[in-house]
């Protein structure tokens, strides 16, 4: 592995009280769920991105550690539990996130909305951003969530269109680009990420900005696959920090608010920089 994606162990009080709330709560957290390389540096900080609806996913994409799999009811408290912790860390912007729930009716839509109402009724002064799924394209769920009105829309499209079939298989590109485009046409700030190092071609990266940019999305993350596990798909290359900054400049001058871009970029990664940037603009 390149040096550059080595990261020092954080540990210290900051990271145990950020575990020591989310144990309280019984919540589970992307950071752990997706094996993120930042917890650390984001526990240290203060900060967590809450992922609802289980600990379990109905889909099985390539790059992803989350489990797959016999997912439970969900559970009617959580929300609440999400409010009370971010209320307990203190935190400024509140990033919810889910695993993918395709055997719920309305694809957890609905949970998502009572967790936007319960954060913002425990910390009034915060703003919110949700991680979406897809919700299987289902335009009136996607209106659930926009119509909750969190301050920031994030669905991430995680590639390019030429690949989806390996490494998100139950996914759709052109669902996910009209998911994104429905958020922006609400009004909401629209956000999305993706990942390089799976064997895609520059071209098709910035086909896939170009293509984020019609459907109204302002707001990207560009970060570097890494491999979380042996059953998961293998990296195809490594991009150099070098890459990074030439994608952040390129991105912004076609005509994105806010770029972030780096090998250990992620989705959620200091997401309330981001909104900053966006606002400054």
């Amino acid at each position: 592995m390149p040096r550059w994606l080595l990261r020092e162990v954080r540990s210290g009080p900051e990271v145990a009280r950020v575990e020591g709330v989310l144990e309280d709560e019984h919540l589970n957290t992307v950071c752990v769920g997706a094996k993120c390389p930042n917890r650390g540096e984001c526990y240290q900080a203060g900060t967590a991105t809450f992922m609802i609806m289980g600990a379990r996913c109905t889909r099985g994409c390539g790059f992803c550690a989350v489990p797959t799999g016999g997912c439970e009811p969900l559970d009617a408290l959580e929300p609440g539990r999400v409010g009370r912790a971010a209320a307990a860390m203190g935190l400024k912007h509140v990033v919810v996130t889910s695993v993918t729930r395709d055997d719920l009716p309305d694809g957890g839509a609905g949970h998502f909305a009572a967790t936007v109402v319960a954060v913002r009724d425990a910390l009034p002064g915060a703003t919110v951003e949700v991680l979406v799924p897809d919700f299987r394209g289902s335009l009136p769920d996607v209106d659930v969530v926009i119509d909750c009105g969190p301050d920031v829309f994030n669905h991430n499209v995680e590639t390019v269109s030429r690949l989806y079939r390996e490494v998100r298989p139950q996914a759709d590109y052109r669902r996910s680009l009209e998911v994104l485009e429905r958020s922006a046409r609400a009004g909401l700030p629209t956000k999305s990420g993706f990942m390089v190092g799976l064997g895609e071609t520059e071209k098709e990266v910035f086909d896939l900005l170009g293509d984020l940019l019609d459907a109204g999305c302002r707001l990207v993350t560009a970060g570097q696959y890494l491999r979380p596990s042996q059953e998961n798909l293998p990296v195809a290359r490594y991009w150099e920090p070098g890459e990074f900054e030439g994608l952040k400049e390129k991105a912004l001058l076609m005509g994105f608010d806010a770029v972030a871009s780096g090998p250990l970029v992620r989705s959620s990664y200091f997401a309330h920089e981001m909104l900053e940037k966006r606002d400054a603009h």
